[in-house]
C-alpha cells in the first residue's frame, strides 16, 4: 500500500476505536436506545436521497437492518450504559469474527480449516480472560450484552454475504434507514417518553457533536474510506488494519476517560486480537456440494454504519474483512 493509503487505514481504525469513547460520552446525554436511533437517523439523512433506489432486495436490507442496527447496536449501547467500560467493549466486540466464522460454517457451508479453528479457540480464550477481568471491573450484565451484540453482528455479516449487494454504499445507507423506527419504539417502551424528551430538550453542543461523530465521522467517513481502500487493494492487505481498532479503543479510553488497563486486559487483548487475526485472515474451505466460495472472511460485513461494514459480496478476493467499529 502507498504510504498515504496506509495512513488512511490507520486513521479509520483510530476513528472507529475512538468511537467507543464518544459513545460513552453520548450515554451521559441520551438513553442508549435513543442514542442508537439518532445515530442511524443522522447517518441515513440526507444520504438516502443521493444514493438512488435500493439495489438489493428489501428482505436483505431489512434483515441486516434488524440484526445490525436494532439488535447489535441496541445491545452494545445498552451494555455500555449498564457499566461495560468503553475500552473493554471495543475489545470484546471483536469476537464477532468468531461468531461469523461459526455461522458461515453452518449457513454457508464454509468449512473452517485448522488455522481458523485455532484462531477461534485462541479468541475464545481471550474472551474468557476478558470475562475474568470484566468480573472485577464491571457488571456481568454489561459484559454479556456486549458479547450478545457481537453474536448479532455475526448474524448480520452472514446475511450480508447472502445478499451480496452490488453497491456497498447504497446498501449500507438503506440499511441505516431500517433501525430508526424500531429503536425509537423500543426507547419509548423501555426508556420512557419522559426520559427521551428530557434528553432532547437538554440537547447541547456536546450532544450534537456526539451524534455528528458517530453518524458522519465513524459511519459515513469510516465506511467510505474503508470501501475506497478495499477497491484499490486486496482485502488481505486492508483487513489487518481493523485489528488496530481495540488498540485505539483501549488507549483512548484510558487517556480520555481514565479507564485503567489491567494486566489481564492486555492478556485478553493479545489473545483476542491474535485469535481474530487467524480467524479472519485464514481462508475458508467451501463445500463442494453447495458451491459457496471462500469470498467471505470471518470478519466480513457489515460492521456497522457506524459500524459500517464492508459487504463481502462487493469483493472478489478471499479473506475480506469488515470494519470493526463501535
Amino acid at each position: 500500500m502507498r504510504p498515504v493509503h496506509t495512513a488512511l487505514a490507520v486513521l479509520v481504525a483510530a476513528v472507529w476505536g475512538f468511537n467507543f469513547v464518544v459513545i460513552e460520552i453520548g450515554l451521559d446525554h441520551f438513553p442508549p436506545l435513543l442514542l442508537s436511533a439518532l445515530r442511524f437517523l443522522v447517518a441515513a439523512l440526507p444520504a438516502v436521497f443521493f444514493v438512488g433506489r435500493p439495489k438489493t432486495a428489501w428482505k436483505w436490507i431489512i434483515g441486516v437492518g434488524i440484526a445490525l442496527g436494532v439488535a447489535k447496536f441496541g445491545l452494545l449501547f445498552t451494555g455500555m450504559d449498564a457499566g461495560m467500560p468503553a475500552g473493554l467493549s471495543s475489545l470484546v466486540l471483536q469476537i464477532q469474527a468468531v461468531f461469523t466464522a461459526a455461522l458461515a460454517a453452518v449457513v454457508l457451508r464454509e468449512r473452517p480449516g485448522r488455522v481458523r479453528v485455532l484462531g477461534m479457540t485462541v479468541a475464545f480464550a481471550g474472551i474468557a480472560v476478558a470475562a475474568v477481568d470484566g468480573g472485577t471491573s464491571g457488571p456481568v450484565l454489561g459484559f454479556t450484552l456486549v458479547v450478545a451484540a457481537a453474536a448479532c453482528w455475526g448474524v448480520s455479516n452472514v446475511l450480508t454475504r447472502k445478499a451480496s449487494p452490488p453497491d456497498a454504499l447504497n446498501f449500507m445507507v438503506w440499511v441505516c434507514t431500517v433501525p430508526v423506527l424500531p429503536l425509537l419504539a423500543l426507547s419509548l417502551v423501555f426508556e420512557g417518553p419522559e426520559r427521551d424528551l428530557a434528553a432532547l430538550r437538554s440537547l447541547d453542543w456536546s450532544g450534537v457533536a456526539v451524534i455528528g461523530y458517530v453518524a458522519w465521522v465513524s459511519t459515513v467517513f469510516g465506511f467510505v474510506a474503508w470501501s475506497y481502500l478495499l477497491r484499490r487493494y486486496p482485502a488481505s492487505a486492508v483487513a489487518p488494519f481493523s485489528l488496530l481498532v481495540p488498540v485505539f479503543g483501549m488507549s483512548s479510553a484510558a487517556l480520555v476517560l481514565g479507564e485503567s488497563v489491567s494486566g489481564l486486559r492486555w492478556l485478553a487483548a493479545v489473545l483476542l486480537v491474535g485469535g481474530v487475526a487467524l480467524t479472519s485472515l485464514a481462508p475458508a474451505r467451501a463445500s463442494n456440494r453447495t458451491g459457496v466460495g471462500s469470498g467471505v472472511s470471518a470478519g466480513s460485513p457489515p460492521g456497522g454504519a457506524a459500524a459500517s461494514p464492508v459487504p463481502s459480496g462487493s469483493l472478489r478476493t478471499s479473506g475480506a474483512a469488515a470494519p470493526r467499529s463501535g
